[in-house]
């Protein structure tokens, strides 16, 4: 079965095309995403046919769960369709699990994808937050968590999947991610698991961040993680837009007027192709 590895600021990933193959994908995804015994990957990406859009894609994270959405994977996945002819134009459309998005390739290795309109209302990211008013929709903003003894104020927001942002008065490099990060992945109050962002504001058209994904540990980068970033920023009028989030993979761009679709601009490059051995 052949396959290409694509990276997306250090985001990595491994691209089937499996428009004619029906195959156990939570399975091969544990298997060929390992770091040592298979090929390594943050997530395996599935080129498929659409009804509704040019093409689908799936995204399964490295534990086998599959990923409503994933920014860096779907520009990587549209580096791969348009380099290989699958589409002719440089906009076109992608089926994803969180909803079609629309996709454009700007130069050889930098793309910008529609990463949707941001969720805020809590039954829906989902989260389970202190009771209110069911007619209140307002986004849950400096939200207090306490684990492991430290206690933190995080705001709520889906961008296709669950996302919840800490902004941080210590640096981010120092922050013990690797531990609270899985804490705040699998607390109770989010019925689903969840993606868990940490960032410093740098100035208003910089931030430095670092990502606990669901599913997958801390990665390089994380475009629906940026995103999230992003519109909190935005909401606690902490930025400018566009905002430059700086994660440790590279640079990616996020465009937000405070309503609408979230714009993500970054690069996708492909790293090798090869031969996986069933």
């Amino acid at each position: 079965m052949n396959f290409t590895k694509l990276q997306g600021a250090g985001n990595d990933f491994v691209l089937i095309d499996a428009r004619e193959l029906e195959l156990d994908w939570a399975a091969l995804a544990r298997d060929i995403c390992h770091r040592h015994f298979g090929v390594g990957a943050d997530g395996l990406l599935l080129v498929l046919s659409s009804r509704t859009a040019e093409l689908r894609l799936r995204m399964f994270n490295p534990d086998g769960s599959e990923a409503e959405a994933c920014g860096n994977g779907l520009r990587c996945f549209a580096k791969y369709v348009k380099e290989n002819n699958y589409v002719a134009a440089s906009e076109f459309t992608v089926e994803t699990m969180a909803g079609t998005r629309v996709v454009r390739v700007l130069s050889e290795d930098m793309i910008q994808v529609e990463m949707g309109v941001p969720i805020f209302d809590p039954a829906v990211i989902p989260v389970i937050v202190e009771p209110r008013d069911e007619r209140d929709k307002a986004p849950v903003l400096d939200y207090p968590i306490r684990v492991d003894r430290m206690e933190l104020r995080v705001s709520f927001v889906s961008m296709g999947n669950p996302r919840a942002v800490c902004f941080l008065s210590e640096a981010v490099a120092g922050f013990p991610l690797t531990v609270i990060g899985p804490l705040i992945e699998r607390h109770p109050m989010f019925p689903n698991r969840v993606n868990f962002e940490v960032a410093n504001i740098i100035d208003r058209n910089e931030i430095v961040a670092r990502v606990w994904e669901r599913g997958a540990g801390e990665t390089l980068a994380c475009g629906s993680g940026a995103c999230a970033i992003a519109v909190i920023a935005r909401l606690k009028e902490l930025s400018d837009n566009p905002i430059n989030i700086n994660v440790p993979g590279g640079m990616l761009t996020v465009d937000w007027n405070g309503a609408g679709e979230v714009l993500l601009s970054g690069p996708a490059e492909v790293v090798f192709h090869g031969v996986w051995k069933e």
